[in-house]
């Protein structure tokens, strides 16, 4: 017999599902870092579809948060 549990994390990841986990990325270790090929990549589709620039020397934690930015008004990501 199979008990439902409830667990805030993704045992396949080992990534917390629980939104009180989620730090902003001023607070990531790792904000300070440059940005990743992926972030910039994702973040320069984005850009072409918002009229916007990608600025140079992106560090994770700016590269995330423009990301999010660009994604609220790309057409074509869905809220």
């Amino acid at each position: 017999m199979s008990e439902n549990l409830t667990n805030s994390d993704d045992t396949s990841t080992g990534l917390s599902t629980d939104p009180s986990a989620v730090k902003p990325p001023q607070e990531w270790a790792t904000g300070d870092e440059p940005a990743t090929g992926a972030q910039i990549s994702y973040l320069e589709t984005l850009a072409r579809e918002v009229g916007e620039e990608v600025p140079g020397d992106l560090t994770k934690a700016h590269a995330s948060e423009l990301i999010d930015q660009y994604r609220e008004r790309s057409p074509r990501v869905e809220s």
